[in-house]
């Protein structure tokens, strides 16, 4: 039995999406940044749980959902990011389609499933505008059509006859001046939350009544004949390339000339990693469970070598990155391409095990998601850009490391992350000239930083711990960098480009 008629509940939504739309409006006045994104995706997922009933559904998957978006949406408020956004819509949206499924079946389900929610938003508040135009209510109460036909000729005539009493009557036309109507662009900002909001509330129902089958990749040619001259021929080839790299990447051979080791590592690192994938669809492919290929003991034998020697490329792809990275600079990209390396390896290892185990599809999909999400979700909590700042201030030439000298326009343009290292290296003993340009960036980026937290709809509670600890570093008063008057023209890594003129005195 409904606790709500359908009548009630659509109206609900429809009061819940205009109030949204509403705090959308007031929490971004300018940029949709700061502590109101968190805001902002908090009071969406109480709207949610509010107007869709279904949504407080007692079943398991649904509460860790809506629990893993309220998790998601304190990262936001913490520290927007893209990542968090991203994994909040995903949590959401599950938690939205979750009660009209039987459950979480399979990760390869839901992500056609979200992809499909995605693709059908932008259409669901037109689609249900529509069939609410044409809706024939019972009884004798009136058609929203039948409404819009009734009203529309008062409506322009009222509108006509204002225009011209204010064309003819100043004290209208001032009255009438004094009204601040919506600007396009808050239409506009209006619409966009209307779209963003309302598919949550209402998703479309084909995305849960659509049959999805099973992945399945089907290659010509791969008998049990054919996949046993394919690992062969792969494992031989994978052999070549494995020797190479432990004579020059592991064993630290002299290069021929003209090639650097940064060259050698730069150039396979990622090349590598879509081999390693490829790698994986070829077995995926050939050595199906049920299939004559997957019985075979030879072709077993030669996955297990082949998945072997696919994990040492993984792991010199991943040497290859790190050499890199001590020859020049960490980046967030960096990290990220490392992790990326480190899920490659262990769905390899999923493979060869859902072959030896005659597992199915789902499973490994279902296996490479959850590893996924055990990586993926603690990057919402660690700021990456921060990370690769440390270590490149740690790890500079200036300060007794291995690695290059200090780049300061990259540092620059990570912004508030940078903050705390460039005050770490300013409190380093450095060359005049050096120290000068450190304090620079450090002095620009701080700046910027201490204005954005001046106005609450960018503020946020990472960048105000940030600013904190920055400015009990620094004490009450920190250096300054040399004059920045007019005349003088600093790059981005705090150099001065051009030195003040200096004009002599008129003779007296």
């Amino acid at each position: 039995m409904r606790a709500t008629s359908p009548r009630f509940s659509f109206l609900l939504k429809i009061g819940v999406t205009i109030a949204l739309a509403v705090a959308f409006d007031w929490l971004f006045p300018n940029t949709i940044e700061g502590v109101s994104i968190g805001i902002f995706a908090l009071a969406w997922l109480l709207a949610m749980i509010l107007a869709r009933p279904v949504a407080r559904h007692p079943r398991l998957d649904v509460a860790i959902t809506l629990a893993l978006a309220a998790i998601f949406s304190l990262a936001l408020g913490y520290d927007p990011r893209p990542l968090p956004l991203f994994l909040f819509l995903c949590a959401l949206s599950i938690a939205t389609l979750l009660p009209r499924t039987t459950g979480f079946d399979d990760a390869w389900r839901w992500t056609v499933r979200l992809m499909l929610h995605g693709a059908t938003g932008a259409i669901k508040p037109v689609a249900d505008l529509v069939r609410l135009l044409a809706t024939r209510p019972r009884g004798k109460r009136r058609t929203l059509k039948s409404l819009v036909g009734i009203l529309a000729l008062p409506l322009f005539g009222t509108l006509v006859f204002t225009i011209l009493f204010a064309n003819a009557n100043p004290l209208i036309a001032d009255a009438l001046s004094r009204l601040e109507l919506p600007s396009p662009g808050k239409l506009v900002e209006w619409a966009f939350a209307t779209f963003l909001v309302w598919p949550m509330l209402r998703p479309h129902r084909i995305v849960t009544r659509l049959k999805i089958p099973d992945p399945a990749i089907d290659l010509p040619g791969t008998s049990l004949a054919s996949a046993l001259i394919a690992l062969t021929l792969f494992n031989m080839l994978f052999a070549v390339e494995n020797g190479l790299d432990i004579a020059f990447l592991w064993s630290g051979a002299p290069l021929p000339a003209g090639m650097s080791m940064a060259d050698y590592a730069h150039r396979g690192a990622y090349p590598l990693i879509a081999t390693a994938l490829l790698a994986g669809l070829f077995v995926l492919t050939m050595l199906r469970p049920g299939t004559a290929s997957a019985a075979n003991p030879w072709a077993r034998r030669l996955v297990a070598l082949w998945v072997a020697q696919n994990l040492f490329l993984v792991a010199s792809s991943a040497l290859r990155t790190i050499d890199y990275i001590q020859a020049y600079d960490l980046t967030a990209l960096r990290i990220a391409a490392l992790l990326w390396m480190a899920l490659v390896a262990i769905g390899l290892i999923l493979i060869c095990w859902r072959l030896w185990m005659a597992r199915s599809a789902r499973w490994l999909i279902n296996a490479n998601a959850l590893a996924a999400a055990l990586v993926v979700i603690p990057c919402c909590f660690v700021d990456l850009d921060a990370s690769a700042a440390q270590w490149n201030v740690r790890h500079a030439r200036e300060v007794g490391g291995a690695s290059q000298a200090i780049d300061l326009c990259y540092l620059r343009g990570l912004g508030a992350p940078a903050l705390l290292p460039l005050i770490e290296l300013e409190q380093r003993p450095l060359p005049p000239a050096l120290a000068d340009r450190v304090r620079y960036v450090r002095a620009d980026i701080l700046s910027s930083l201490a204005g954005k937290q001046a106005h609450w709809w960018s503020w946020t509670a990472h960048d105000a711990l940030r600013l904190g600890a920055a400015r009990r570093l620094l004490g009450p008063d920190p250096q300054q960098p040399l004059s920045t008057r007019p005349g003088y023209n600093r790059t981005c890594s705090g150099t001065i480009a051009r030195a003040p003129i200096l004009t002599e005195a008129p003779a007296q």
